[in-house]
């Protein structure tokens, strides 16, 4: 049973989502928390939930993960690609790994100078369950392997190395694998889909962009992006200018629109506060219902 603040603030923040709907032409769904298994099946019963309303063609996601699992990511893009023409991304604060990967399955991405993505290095559950970041240990192996060739390895080292579990590094292998396969998939026929025209190229300026072209420019994002030498460090935060200067992606500065801006920070500050109240650290919300 809510008291009757927790009722009011809750009625609020849906006063907000439809303001957000509205201002977007879309339907919208926010979301906060890890990507982890179950998620598609919620995420599939509240998406059906918002096609009971109506037609739109048109869906919002507010996003803020850590990341998680791209093989779970791909599931709910598939359910949000089966009823919906166009979605847009809107990362208020931080969407990481796959959360990232995520991002890059939409038409439009909106962020602001404040909002960050990450590198998409894919989590994976190592033998004693526990989540790791698949790229550190596939780049340390390949480090060891490297210095071994020249008799450089400590006995500990070696001692490491033949411990190691061949089977788990492969999954780590296999998980980079499916992270570039689905973030130059899903940027050629999603996020490029409108990118008709050269723009930014001199020698090419106006002239029509091939779909190998599309292709090539897409594996070079999903390179850039699963380079681990390049950022260092798994929530190594990339921000909108590096997202278009460096990997030169559009992106949408929603801060540059007065209302979107308004909107977007309203309802998002609103559902933070509410999330902090409750301790909790995973929350789904459409117009419909709250799952926290």
């Amino acid at each position: 049973m809510h008291s009757p603040i927790e009722s009011q603030t809750e009625s609020v923040i849906n006063g907000k989502i439809e303001e957000l709907e509205n201002c977007f032409d879309s339907d919208a769904i926010f979301f906060y928390g890890p990507i982890g298994s179950g998620l598609p099946n919620e995420f599939r019963e509240m998406i059906c939930e918002l096609k009971q309303d109506g037609d739109r063609r048109r869906l919002s996601i507010v996003l803020t993960t850590p990341g998680g699992s791209a093989s779970e990511v791909e599931r709910c893009v598939n359910v949000i690609r089966n009823y919906y023409d166009e979605v847009d991304f809107i990362v208020p604060d931080y969407a990481y790994s796959a959360g990232t990967i995520f991002c890059m399955s939409g038409d439009n991405i909106y962020m602001d100078f404040y909002s960050v993505l990450g590198p998409i290095d894919p989590q994976v559950q190592n033998k004693d369950k526990h989540w790791v970041a698949a790229l550190g240990y596939l780049d340390k192996v390949n480090d060891m392997i490297e210095r071994s060739k020249r008799d450089e390895l400590s006995p500990v080292e070696i001692l490491l190395m033949l411990e190691m579990d061949l089977g788990e590094l492969r999954e780590y292998e296999q998980a980079k694998e499916l992270t570039v396969d689905l973030l130059k998939r899903w940027l050629v026929k999603y996020k490029f889909k409108s990118w008709t025209e050269h723009r930014s190229n001199p020698k090419k300026l106006n002239k029509p962009v091939t779909v190998r072209e599309k292709e090539k420019r897409a594996s070079e994002i999903a390179e850039l992006l699963s380079d681990n030498n390049r950022w260092k460090a798994h929530g190594r935060p990339i921000n909108i200018d590096i997202l278009r200067n460096e990997l030169k992606l559009e992106i949408n500065d929603f801060s540059e629109d007065a209302r979107q801006e308004g909107i977007i920070s309203s309802y998002y500050n609103y559902l933070m506060d509410y999330i902090r109240k409750n301790g909790s650290g995973f929350c789904f919300h459409t117009r419909r219902r709250f799952i926290v």
